[in-house]
């Protein structure tokens, strides 16, 4: 098993060593893959230039970058300033206090390959830092993690190529696991390329709407336990018992 997930390593340690066995897993959305332990199986890292070329494309969003670096203790997370921040991802933050430095300019903390850029904020705003994005032709991955409810969009620019999906297929290579043999799920727009590439991919029933209509198998909502209920379903033939299709 490999959990997959868009957290940093050190962020989603705690959750993944609830469940009490040894497992790989593959962080910030692809460009880190790390066992429990620490071991490092591959990183996909953003070139140092090509993130300081971001940052001048992205003067308008300067309030709402942060860059990560792999790295423990404080610096792993830069930002210029968190006022813009606090209104949309403050939970995040005090989660991740410890770990967060105030550079600026940040280009100053480009120092080595960062893991990847952030830029968080309201929907509407981040459809501006997309279109942005869309047009600034930097060999990039630009992947979106949205939350409706909360008006709350991030979105991850990570070196070209470098996805979920990406380091799944690495990992399933290296472990000789065709990929008929290969189940994901997922709830959000960043876990596209992974449910794509997986033999047996399904969907939370909450799942963000772009996800539905693709002939993903759809699961119990993230409340309902809709993983335990996917597995369970693989493992042993058991209903999903998702009644509803629709979207929330």
């Amino acid at each position: 098993m490999i959990l997959v997930t868009g957290r940093r390593h050190a962020f989603a340690l705690p959750i993944a060593q609830q469940l009490g066995f040894d497992l790989w897993l593959v962080c910030s959305n692809g460009a880190i893959t790390r066992s429990l332990s620490g071991e490092t199986f591959h990183r996909d890292l953003l070139p140092e230039q090509t993130c300081r070329d971001l940052c001048a494309a992205m003067q308008e969003f300067r309030g709402q970058t942060v860059l990560t670096f792999d790295k423990d203790g404080r610096g792993a997370i830069v930002v210029e300033t968190l006022q813009h921040l606090e209104g949309s991802i403050q939970r995040w933050l005090e989660k991740n206090m410890d770990y967060v430095e105030l550079v600026v300019p940040i280009e100053k903390s480009l120092t080595t390959d960062p893991v990847q850029a952030m830029f968080c904020g309201p929907v509407a705003l981040m459809q501006e830092a997309l279109k942005t994005l869309g047009s600034c032709g930097l060999p990039i991955t630009v992947l979106r993690t949205e939350y409706q409810g909360r008006d709350l969009s991030i979105v991850d620019v990570l070196n070209a190529g470098c996805s979920k999906g990406h380091a799944l297929e690495r990992w399933a290579s290296y472990r000789g696991i065709p990929r008929e043999q290969v189940m994901a799920i997922g709830d959000n727009y960043n876990d596209i390329e992974m449910l794509a590439y997986a033999g047996r991919s399904f969907i939370m029933k909450n799942a963000s709407k772009d996800l539905h209509g693709r002939g993903w198998t759809l699961t119990r909502s993230n409340a309902e336990s809709g993983v335990a209920a996917a597995i369970e379903h693989v493992l042993h033939g058991t209903a999903l018992e998702t009644a509803v299709a629709g979207t929330e």
